[in-house]
């Protein structure tokens, strides 16, 4: 249905309306905050375990703990991201559905005769409940292999790409870098990162869709769904939307490493002892 970033915002504002360009934000928030958390503190964890007893953290050392740190989050991770796709894509199957509705009554009734089509989008509850009604708590997971395929690669490049470029502001290894050098290396590593996975980014997004639009391929694994959207597609598909999620991701990095890198988390937890006396 689109043909690029610009035709993709002007179809859904005039589709939905400008908050259909918020479609998912809460579960996206509810996602969002446990998944850097979880993803931040375990990478954290893991270098410290690997540099033990004087052991040198090498770029292989720092990979394997971003390896670590991308496994724990998709424990969080791959729920929220299903009902995040299925919330976002109910606009694109709902127009669809709306105007083949429309076409179908243009076509069977008397002019002038034509009823409004009702249009019902599924809410996060209602979505949740019927996946749980219907497939358990493994309906939740579903599209795991696909999304431990885009989170682990992308903390095995993000995090040493990170560590490593915010050694170059540091003058000393004993001091923290600047704010704003975490802020860069943030938005650099997270969109190289970014760039890096979509292809198992748009493979994960494939599987997790729970609703199909007209002539739309169905898939049964990983390797069912590369094959189909490279037979049909083209290779070229599988970076579609990397610009986008690289505008995404940049900012979002860049901002949770400064908050995380530089302290802010901890300076606030050391008011509260002295704010409770």
């Amino acid at each position: 249905m689109y043909s690029s970033l610009s035709d993709c915002l002007i179809k859904t504002i005039r589709s939905e309306g400008y908050f259909g360009m918020y479609r998912g934000a809460a579960v996206n928030l509810t996602l969002v905050t446990p998944e850097k958390a979880i993803k931040l503190a375990a990478n954290d964890f893991f270098r410290h375990h690997l540099s033990k007893d004087g052991k040198k953290l090498t770029l292989l050392r720092e990979m394997l703990a971003g390896c670590g740190a991308g496994t724990c989050q998709v424990i969080v991770t791959t729920p929220m991201e299903m009902l995040k796709i299925q919330l976002q894509d109910a606009g694109r199957i709902a127009a669809q559905k709306k105007l083949m509705a429309a076409q179908a009554q243009l076509s069977s009734a008397p002019a002038g005769a034509a009823e409004p089509v009702v249009e019902t989008r599924p809410t996060a509850t209602q979505i949740t409940r019927e996946l749980l009604r219907s497939k358990g708590i493994a309906g939740l997971y579903k599209g795991l292999g696909a999304t431990l395929l885009r989170d682990v690669p992308f903390s095995i490049v993000y995090f040493p790409l990170f560590a490593n470029l915010n050694k170059l502001g540091q003058k000393d290894p004993n001091v923290k870098a600047p704010f704003y050098v975490s802020f860069l290396s943030g938005c650099v590593a997270g969109s190289t990162a970014a760039v890096a996975v979509n292809p198992c980014d748009v493979i994960k997004t494939r599987l997790q869709s729970l609703q199909r639009g007209v002539n739309e391929d169905t898939y049964s694994g990983i390797l069912d769904c590369t094959k189909k959207i490279w037979q049909r597609e083209g290779p070229t598909a599988f970076f579609k939307g990397a610009y986008c999620r690289a505008l995404v991701i940049a900012p979002l990095f860049g901002i949770a490493q400064v908050v995380y890198f530089v302290g802010i988390a901890e300076f606030l937890l050391d008011l509260l002892p002295k704010h409770r006396a």
